[in-house]
């Protein structure tokens, strides 16, 4: 009985309690949590969770002077969580919202990060006018051309 132990205690699988839930995932759907829309009419706009409708739906907003969301009830599955939160409580209005993404400065840390700067590049290079497009196309070719020639004079 002591050897079949052993081996039990060898072979046995960690149970789900030996990884915390909190260590596996940091970007939680709670009020105050910075969001990325994804999908529908504000697609690419930043917004707040303020309250929580029940699994699937929450309700969110910009506040519309900041970022142009006003304040609607929106899926879960169309928001992109952020790692930013502002300190708020549960159906916070607009202006305690307003104030607290402002003392925490939310929205400026949100700009500062990768993530930001490639929505912002995505939507710039989308709003391009078709000569602000072959300008671009042009610029390219001459600094093409000037590496090519900076690495062809290397080389000798």
């Amino acid at each position: 009985a002591i050897l079949a132990q052993a081996i039990f205690a060898q072979t046995r699988v960690p149970s789900c309690e030996a990884t915390p839930a909190a260590t596996m995932y940091t970007r939680f759907v709670e009020p105050g949590r910075l969001a990325l829309i994804t999908y529908g009419p504000c697609a690419g706009k930043m917004c707040t969770i303020v309250d929580i409708v029940d699994q699937k739906r929450v309700v969110v907003d910009g506040p519309a002077k900041v970022t142009g969301v006003k304040r609607h009830m929106m899926p879960v599955k169309r928001l992109s969580l952020t790692d930013f939160k502002a300190n708020i409580t549960r159906g916070a209005r607009e202006k305690s919202l307003r104030l607290a993404l402002e003392k925490d400065e939310v929205m400026k840390k949100w700009s500062a990060t990768s993530w930001a700067k490639k929505v912002a590049a995505k939507e710039t290079r989308a709003k391009m006018t078709d000569f602000e497009r072959f300008k671009l196309m042009v610029a390219r070719k001459k600094r093409s051309g000037e590496v090519k020639k900076s690495l062809k004079t290397k080389k000798k």
